[in-house]
């Protein structure tokens, strides 16, 4: 065999070593984000459309919609960690709860819409916080992220999935989804069909309101969910719905608060 034929395996054998041990993103993982992206922009105004792809040069909102998570490794964005969630215990409420002095998702949604709106705003401004918006918007529709702090949102809620070691919010972030093997593109265009009217309903009410019902989903999820229980097809058969529904309501409102903003 020629020493080209060598290389280009090495190369090969490299690539499967280094996927195998890459670090996962999380917050609804890079597809579930990207499939609010996705659906998102088909529910985009024609002036919003316009206004976002001069902010973006050009990219999509699935391209950008990781970029909450891109950014975690830079030590000068650690100020934002506490924006991607909100924390609150069973038998208390938002209002209610002391409120975290850094902030949680709701600050942090209604802080980037304010940026937006604002025409003081730099163009540096409004492109970091369209970014943002477009993730936080995302994470708050994945119910782990208004869970608990005791258990940090699920992360420290040991389960099985299938045979492998992992924890709730894992199972939630990704492994249900890329257990379905789908790409972000194929599953933002195979969402269920909804009228005129069923779309306005879901875009209906507040940020707070849209937080509460993926918290309703959260306390669904561990009144039937156990530390250390093995989950896997039958789990997917209960919640795969569920995440499917959370992924398509997230980019409609999405869409919705970019509509808002931009006209």
């Amino acid at each position: 065999m020629k020493i080209h034929h060598f290389f280009f395996i090495f190369l090969f054998l490299s690539f499967i070593c280094i996927s195998a041990v890459a670090p996962r993103t999380l917050d609804w993982g890079r597809t579930g984000h990207r499939t609010i992206g996705e659906i998102a922009e088909k529910h985009l105004s024609k002036k919003a459309k316009r206004s976002i792809k001069e902010l973006l040069e050009g990219r999509s909102l699935a391209f950008v919609s990781t970029f909450g998570d891109d950014i975690k490794s830079d030590e000068k964005y650690k100020e934002y960690g506490p924006w991607h969630y909100v924390n609150i215990p069973f038998e208390s409420t938002y209002e209610d709860h002391p409120k975290n002095e850094k902030g949680d998702i709701i600050v942090a949604i209604h802080k980037c819409i304010e940026v937006l709106k604002n025409q003081n705003s730099t163009h540096e401004e409004k492109v970091f916080h369209l970014k943002l918006l477009i993730h936080f918007i995302g994470d708050l529709h994945q119910p782990l992220h208004t869970g608990l702090a005791d258990d940090r949102g699920g992360n420290k809620f040991q389960v099985l999935w299938f045979n492998e070691k992992t924890n709730l919010h894992s199972v939630w972030d990704t492994k249900m989804i890329e257990s379905y093997n789908m790409s972000y593109t194929e599953l933002a265009a195979n969402t269920k069909r909804l009228s005129k009217k069923q779309i306005q309903d879901l875009q209906k009410g507040s940020i707070t309101d849209w937080m509460y019902e993926s918290r309703k989903i959260f306390k669904d999820i561990y009144s039937n969910t156990k530390v250390g229980e093995k989950l896997g097809y039958r789990y997917m058969y209960d919640y795969l719905e569920t995440v499917w529904s959370q992924l398509q309501k997230g980019g409609i409102r999405l869409a919705a608060i970019l509509n808002d903003i931009f006209g």
